[in-house]
């Protein structure tokens, strides 16, 4: 894992604001930004509730978008900027489309994939930066899910 630039916590901040988004529309909240040259070739947030598909996931549609955009499915150079650690099927996107560098804010902590790849022999290594804004990234999640559960309870007392 390295450190963090400078640069690394405003693109934060704006996936911070997609992953808000993402919760108004009652998706679980995570956004994602791709760059390259500082400059947004894409961006996303999470979508499988109301797309009805498990593959919507942040890092999928900004991975899609800037893949049709640069009419190249490989994205080298670029950075994704994500509010949660990438599961693993979202890793191994990223690893597909080349992507140079991954920074994501809060560690999953029931199915942290960095720690279990960085021991694997992939055809391409990410440069990863964890915790950027984490504190911000985790209470979004977590608030998230209380007011769920809390509203669970709401409808089920009724």
């Amino acid at each position: 894992m390295v450190n963090f630039l400078d640069s690394d916590i405003s693109w934060m901040q704006h996936a911070l604001k997609l992953a808000k988004h993402a919760a108004r529309i009652g998706e679980v909240p995570i956004g994602a930004v791709l760059v390259k040259s500082n400059e947004i070739l894409s961006e996303a947030w999470n979508q499988p509730i109301n797309d009805h598909d498990p593959t919507a996931h942040a890092e999928i549609l900004a991975l899609r978008k800037a893949a049709c955009s640069e009419q190249n499915y490989r994205l080298p150079d670029t950075t994704l900027y994500v509010t949660l650690e990438p599961c693993l099927m979202c890793y191994g996107a990223l690893v597909n489309a080349r992507v140079g560098r991954l920074v994501f804010g809060a560690s999953d902590r029931r199915f942290s994939v960095i720690n279990r790849v960085n021991n694997l022999d992939f055809n391409h290594n990410i440069e990863i930066c964890a915790g950027v804004l984490e504190q911000e990234c985790s209470e979004l999640l977590s608030s998230f899910f209380e007011n769920k559960r809390k509203l669970g309870k709401t409808a089920v007392a009724e």
